[in-house]
């Protein structure tokens, strides 16, 4: 079966743009930008006073600065011609992917500047997603990308790629089959930096087979069909077969650096795979890219890191592979710059000052697409010169309460497994009242469960067990057997102890924090003790690690077409299935280790097994329906509240960003829209 794509399918474009010259004064939006980053000096860490970022020129004519014409940026066209940098033609692959631009074609110049809360070498959303197949904008298919095509034979056993002729990396090397078999063979299946290779490349407990046919095709080949392998090369986590450059990272691996040993001296480094990662090569998930002297594939790469790491300055790379219909070379925009601003009300203040380009609407500043925020960035609109871009989330619960059902208490894991103990709960929890107080009456009462707008919707896992009623309530934890009361009127467990436990929320999740307060409170009146145990990411995840947690809150991931990808809340099915962690050990060592679950639950994960072998799409949404029927049946966890969407904003002068996006981590947003055809006016 051969994938069909073509990359030179262009959608018609409307006439080019001409370009405009900028007065000599300041523009507003500099004197905006300056109040703005005076107003917000006090929280921001990092942050400049005044702006430096300097005003994109747009010279008249064609082929001038900033022309719609010209074939490549002008600031690489006089490298060229100082005999800095070869040719554009020499710099091109000879097949480029052509990007139709969401509006128009764009002009060369200007900057996009954005925010994190973390800082840089953990962010890059908006540049890394160069991998080598990826989605299309509207989720629905894998298109070609770093590879130009594929093949599918032996039901899905064998996946043969095509690489572009004349990639090459960041720093002008090639990019062939043999970065591929590095960062595969060396660094995927060493097992010093990946304790285990990324479950999408395993079939049978057995790690793909890697043919290299030649400098530009290569071939996987798995003991057992793998029918997702591509929708999961395209989503979040695959990104290791791209970012391997083989010339730069062999210094750093004992297989090609016999001196290695003084190297990690030099460095006072104790193990070499500790200075892999170190050196922006991947030690599982871990690996800081964004440095500069790391070559990628991307769009923009890294020229520098300042104020302590807190500010990230990407410029354009010289060899990126992309052009628009008219064959210009991508990106339009010279630059990124990205500032860590740990202080959310800071965020907000330099957002309604217009300071930022695009802030998309997507999981890494989740706290300013709020429902509160909202209302007072509309205010500011006309001041700020920016609009909205709407987000559909694929989140599909803000929480999602998880009791540990292999919880090492054998009195308090009985509690979490009795199914009419977590019935009674959530008929206890008045998630209207929760709407209204904490999310600005946006959202829908929802268990966790695809949204309405995913192909997996279900609606009886949806709703069910969602109406506020204490009489049900009460009825259904007596069922449970949880009869007695202690004389504050809190039921008691069989063992005469009352019934209580703690659950761990993160403090970064302030609105979580929020419904948990008024769940504590339902949960009283119906005789149950609920304590809130509020924790860091990390401690949160130690625990977790530990299976010490009693129980534990989380974002429902998996709304939308990510839920057959990651379908952690609708069995236990990996270390993110929170209810059940032992169980989920248990599935994906095949049974080597940890708890061997239920009947219901191992029936889920053959269906799952079934969906890993089926290339044909249609019978693998059938199979995954019927897992969503079983996880209705066993009411596995509690959900509260659906979002309604999230939202992100973007300047007046900012173009080809779609009106509206899907906000994924799986997606992942904004990447699918193709940041590298943005460009700004002024």
């Amino acid at each position: 079966m051969r994938a069909d794509r073509s990359d030179d399918a262009v959608e018609p474009t409307a006439p080019p743009e001409q370009g405009i010259a900028l007065p000599l004064n300041p523009s507003r939006r500099h004197l905006l930008r300056a109040g703005g980053v005076m107003a917000t000096a006090a929280f921001t860490a990092g942050c400049d006073m005044l702006s430096t970022k300097p005003q994109a020129k747009r010279a008249g004519g064609t082929g001038g600065e900033g022309s719609s014409t010209a074939k490549e940026a002008p600031e690489l066209s006089k490298r060229v011609k100082a005999g800095d940098l070869p040719p554009l033609k020499q710099r091109l692959p000879t097949d480029p992917l052509v990007v139709p631009p969401h509006e128009r074609i764009g002009t060369y110049g200007g900057q996009w500047d954005l925010f994190g809360d973390s800082p840089p070498a953990g962010g890059g959303a908006e540049v890394y997603y160069e991998w080598l197949v990826r989605w299309s904008a509207d989720w629905k298919k894998v298109i070609p990308n770093v590879v130009r095509s594929w093949e599918i034979r032996g039901d899905g056993r064998e996946y043969t790629f095509h690489l572009r002729r004349g990639m090459k990396w960041s720093d002008g090397e090639p990019f062939t089959t043999e970065d591929i078999a590095f960062a595969y063979e060396d660094v995927v299946l060493n097992n010093e930096l990946f304790s285990a290779p990324p479950n999408f490349f395993v079939t049978a407990d057995r790690p793909a087979h890697l043919d290299v046919l030649d400098e530009h095709t290569f071939r996987f080949v798995f003991t057992r069909p793998n029918g997702l392998f591509l929708e999961q090369l395209a989503s979040n986590g695959a990104h290791v077969l791209t970012i391997c450059a083989k010339h730069y990272f062999r210094q750093f691996h004992p297989k090609y650096n016999k001196d290695i040993g003084e190297l990690l001296k030099k460095e006072k480094t104790e193990h070499w795979y500790q200075l892999f990662a170190q050196k922006g090569g991947s030690q599982g998930w871990i690996g800081d890219i964004w440095q500069p002297q790391v070559p990628l594939l991307t769009a923009w790469h890294t020229t520098s890191v300042t104020q302590q790491g807190n500010r990230m300055i990407l410029e354009r790379n010289p060899y990126y592979w992309k052009t628009d219909p008219q064959g210009r070379q991508l990106p339009y925009l010279d630059r990124i710059v990205r500032t860590v601003i740990s202080d959310q009300e800071a965020a907000l203040l330099r957002a309604m000052d217009g300071e930022f380009e695009l802030l998309s609407p997507t999981f890494y500043n989740p706290n300013l697409g709020t429902p509160k925020n909202k209302p007072v960035l509309a205010s500011n609109r006309e001041r700020g010169e920016y609009e909205f871009v709407e987000g559909l989330d694929s989140t599909m619960n803000k929480t999602v309460i998880a009791f540990n059902l292999n919880h090492p208490d054998r009195k308090l894991r009985e509690v979490f497994q009795n199914r009419d103990f977590r019935i009674g709960l959530s008929y206890a929890i008045n998630r209207k009242e929760i709407i209204a107080a904490v999310y600005q009456r946006q959202g829908e009462p929802w268990q966790a469960a695809p949204r309405k707008e995913s192909e997996f919707y279900l609606e009886q896992l949806a709703t069910q067990y969602t109406a506020y009623d204490p009489k049900l309530a009460d009825r259904h934890l007596d069922k449970a057997g949880y009869t007695r009361r202690d004389p504050e009127g809190f039921r008691l467990r069989p063992d005469g102890k009352r019934l209580t436990f703690n659950i761990d929320v993160i403090t970064e999740e302030p609105t979580q924090i929020d419904a948990l307060q008024l769940v504590r409170g339902y949960w009283e009146r119906v005789g149950v003790k609920l304590n809130l145990y509020s924790i860091d990411r990390s401690l949160y995840y130690t625990r977790k690690a530990a299976n010490k947690h009693e129980a534990s809150v989380w974002t429902g991931d998996g709304g939308l077409r990510d839920g057959i990808v990651d379908p952690r809340w609708y069995f236990p099915a990996n270390n993110e299935s929170n209810f059940a962690l032992l169980w989920s050990t248990w599935y994906t060592s095949r049974g080597r280790s940890g708890e061997k679950p239920p009947e219901a639950a191992r029936r889920q994960m053959s269906l799952y097994d079934r969906i890993g072998e089926t290339v044909d799409e249609n019978r693998r949404r059938e199979l995954f329906m019927e897992i969503l029927r079983i996880a209705a049946e066993e009411f596995w966890v509690l959900g509260t509240v659906l979002p309604v969407g999230t939202f992100g904003i973007k300047r007046r002068n900012f173009h080809n960003v779609p009106k509206s996006m899907i906000a994924s981590w799986r997606y992942p947003t904004p990447g699918p829209t193709a940041p590298e055809q943005y460009f700004v006016t002024s």
